[in-house]
């Protein structure tokens, strides 16, 4: 079990010590109730209260907080980050065993690093390529001229599509599926044709998609997820799709086909986007939100209602059904008012 002592945690994470450097951490835990040895973190203001009565050996926080703390802490701007960091140090991943498990089914015409670690039932179709200390879990399957690059990590049940490439250092958790068709159809009278998706998927590095995540592949040029993306699980991204580089989005989001996403967007959960959209860098999309025209500028957009009394939403509902005749109503007595007194108007704006 790793030990540190928080005095060779504030050098190793640039923080402010607070208290005993002496004091020796082993892990990471809750602020509440917290654990003895253990270190903890406050970024939040609706949890100070618990800061009082937690039990762990030390706390990260910022330094507003720093004098309401009982027990020893480090002290920093992003106290958030810095427990990322800790939790890291102590829990890190799994040891990679290189090699390939005797059940797995590796095509001869595939590249498969002598480093890299291939799970139990695993398929590796002709033109693969398996990069230097990647992981590809129990049951995963690597379709033809894929590439996976070097240290990424495929926990388990991952569908990598034909010609699909991934940067290094990514992590898809279980059941993504990067390269299924896209929701390509033509109308044909009273049915469908498919159009054929010819287009691939392409990401970069550090990029982590979430459990159940679908990517669809292009239909003639590639779907795009650029260095840093990080997207939640449940969220699907149509095809022709490009979301740029450290943009996160959070769970049950839809993106429509060929929208372009910005860089170091954040977007919400149950966010639904059509297609063919263009959203500016640095937009924040809260959740529930309906996107229906692009968005070019920078900012913080919302839309949907928040939760309300029943009662109360309920007749705001009944209200909102007659505010096309209540607005035509308005019009009209506006109208009136102004033929009655020419003047009305003027007067009203100086008011």
């Amino acid at each position: 079990m790793a030990e540190y002592t928080l005095a060779q945690l504030a050098q190793r994470f640039d923080c402010r010590l607070l208290g005993d450097g002496e004091t020796r951490i082993v892990g990471v835990c809750s602020l509440s109730p917290g654990r003895r040895g253990h270190i903890a973190f406050l970024a939040s203001a609706a949890y100070r209260r618990s800061l009082g009565q937690t039990q762990a050996g030390a706390v990260v926080l910022q330094d507003a907080d720093a004098a309401s703390s009982p027990v020893p802490a480090l002290i920093s701007p992003n106290p958030h980050l810095v427990f990322a960091h800790l939790a890291t140090l102590f829990c890190p991943p799994d040891a990679i065993v290189p090699g390939i498990h005797p059940t797995a089914v590796v095509d001869p015409a595939a590249r498969v690093h002598s480093k890299a670690e291939i799970g139990p039932h695993c398929v590796i179709e002709a033109g693969a390529e398996v990069g230097e200390a990647a992981v590809i879990g129990p049951h995963c399957v690597i379709a033809a001229n894929a590439c996976i690059g070097e240290q990424s990590r495929l926990v388990a049940r991952v569908y990598v599509g034909k010609a699909v490439t991934m940067g290094r250092c990514c992590v898809m958790h279980p059941g993504v599926v990067i390269g299924a068709d896209g929701f390509g159809f033509a109308q044909d009278g009273e049915q469908w044709i498919k159009v054929p998706q010819l287009g691939s998927v392409r990401i970069g590095n550090n990029v982590e998609i979430g459990a159940n995540t679908t990517v669809d592949r292009g239909a003639l040029d590639d779907t795009v997820l650029e260095d840093g993306v990080k997207l939640d699980n449940q969220i699907q991204i149509g095809h022709n799709v490009r979301i740029g580089e450290h943009t996160a989005i959070a769970a049950c989001t839809g993106i429509s086909g060929s929208t372009v996403i910005g860089r170091r967007c954040m977007i919400g959960g149950g966010v639904g986007m059509n297609g063919h959209l263009q959203i500016a860098d640095g937009v924040v999309i809260t959740g529930m939100t309906m996107v229906t025209h692009s968005l070019h500028s920078p900012g913080v957009y919302s839309s949907g209602l928040p939760v309300d009394d029943n009662r109360r939403w309920q007749r705001n509902m009944a209200r909102v059904r007659h505010l096309d005749e209540m607005a035509g109503r308005l019009r009209r007595l506006e109208r009136r008012v102004s033929t009655l007194d020419p003047g009305a108007d003027e007067e009203g704006s100086d008011t």
